[in-house]
C-alpha cells in the first residue's frame, strides 16, 4: 500500500457512487451486493493494517409519514451500512456555528449528544 504508516482512512459519501451507478429499485439488489463487497474490503483493510475507517454517508427524508417526528431523515444504505459499522454518529447543524454529534448506534458507547463549533482554528468549544 504505502511505504509510510498511516492509521486513518476516510471515505467521503460512501454510498454516492453506488446511488449513481445503480438507479431504481430494479437494481437495488445488485447495488446492495456491490456496496456490501466494498464495505467488506474496507473491513479487511482495517483488520490487516490496523486502520480506523471513517465513512460519511448521505441521508434522505424518511417516507414513513412521521413528519412530526424530531428527526425525519434516515441514512442511505440500509442494513448493509448499519451492520458493517461499529459505531454510527449523526452530525447535524445546531444554532449559529454550533454542530451536534449524536451517538446513533454503538455497542460500546451510550447514546448521547455532544455540541461543538466549527471556527477558523477547526473544531472548537460550542458557542453560547
Amino acid at each position: 500500500m504505502s511505504e509510510d504508516r498511516f492509521v486513518l482512512l476516510v471515505v467521503d459519501s460512501a454510498t454516492a457512487h453506488f446511488r449513481t451507478d445503480y438507479v431504481g429499485r430494479g437494481e437495488l439488489s445488485e447495488r446492495q451486493m456491490q456496496l456490501g463487497q466494498f464495505l467488506r474490503q474496507l473491513q479487511r483493510l482495517a483488520s490487516e493494517y490496523g486502520l480506523a475507517v471513517i465513512l460519511s454517508n448521505q441521508v434522505v427524508a424518511n417516507p414513513d409519514g412521521m413528519s412530526f417526528a424530531k428527526d425525519a431523515t434516515k441514512p442511505i444504505g440500509g442494513n448493509i451500512i448499519a451492520h458493517a459499522s461499529h459505531t454510527r454518529l449523526q452530525l447535524r447543524k445546531g444554532r449559529g456555528e454550533n454542530r451536534v454529534c449524536k451517538v446513533y448506534d454503538s455497542p460500546s458507547i451510550p447514546e448521547s449528544d455532544a455540541t461543538f463549533a466549527l471556527g477558523a482554528a477547526g473544531i472548537e468549544d460550542a458557542k453560547d
